[in-house]
């Protein structure tokens, strides 16, 4: 028993998003949890889902945590909002290990840091339109209002990489003067893509405005739950021990080369896999 227990405990984390977002929160799960091994998958070729139906956005997760399974890991992070809005419920259900998204621990650090219970929401418009952070959030806290704002230019900016360049400053001013008229003090930042513009968002709505990174928020749940279930590595794995696995359903190099501007460690390689079998 203790051996099945241990080579549990040494199993990965499975991390998967509808591109390469997600990697902001494997990002924080390196920094967080150093000791967990992590096999990540990027839906590249069909991202994005932000502007997807409900009932293909939980096909693809279905089929993704399918693959995931296969690589036995111990959980399984959505770390897509879309996907955590439309499909987390059923994927709960369907799945005998433990599995969190990143709409829930976002929005309980908003409630958290707001004063004037005034919280913004950027997201995809497919997050936008589900209202699942609305929902929660005036749910958990009957006081606190919400403003949601779609931002949908923001992703492939990102993914172009002009994370501090006049054509992002110009959309995020378009984007963000709504929400600093009505004196929101948080704002979370509900896409994935959105923690490499952080700084922009910042400079743009301004000191006293407090921004959530449900990325780093993620992280934290994600390392109480490992505990709770008595799951987590407690010791780094050894030399030579592959600790990230990263797989994309498209233009591995492409993803490659984004992964290694972003994450703390380089990472040698990306396997392209037919998703679409699982």
């Amino acid at each position: 028993m203790m051996k099945e227990k241990n080579l549990l405990c040494n199993a990965p984390v499975g991390v998967f998003d509808s591109g390469v977002g997600g990697l902001t929160v494997a990002r924080e799960i390196m920094r967080q949890l150093p000791n967990e091994r992590i096999v990540y998958f990027g839906d590249t070729a069909r991202v994005p889902y932000g502007s997807k139906s409900r009932e293909t956005v939980t096909r693809f997760s279905r089929q993704i945590v399918r693959f995931l399974q296969l690589q036995e890991v111990k959980a399984i992070v959505v770390a897509c909002n879309t996907a955590s809005a439309y499909a987390l419920d059923e994927l709960e259900k369907e799945t005998d290990i433990p599995i969190i998204g990143v709409v829930k621990p976002g929005a309980r650090a908003a409630i958290d840091a707001t004063h004037n219970g005034k919280i913004g929401v950027i997201a995809t418009e497919a997050t936008i339109s589900s209202g699942i952070y609305k929902r929660y959030i005036e749910k958990t806290d009957t006081g606190v209002s919400v403003v949601e704002k779609a931002c949908p230019l923001f992703v492939p900016l990102v993914e172009e990489g002009l994370w501090e360049d006049p054509v992002t400053d110009e959309i995020a001013r378009r984007y963000l003067s709504g929400l600093i008229d009505i004196d929101i003090d948080t704002l979370i930042l509900g896409c994935t893509h959105y923690p490499l513009i952080r700084s922009t968002v910042g400079k743009i709505m301004g000191e006293k405005v407090t921004l959530v990174n449900p990325a780093y928020e993620t992280a934290r749940e994600l390392k109480g739950l490992l505990e709770k279930e008595g799951l987590e590595s407690e010791k780094r794995p050894e030399l030579g021990t592959e600790l990230y696995r990263f797989f994309v359903s498209d233009a591995a190099d492409k993803f490659q080369k984004f992964a290694n501007s972003i994450l703390p460690y380089g990472i040698l390689s990306a396997k392209a896999v037919n998703i679409e079998e699982y």
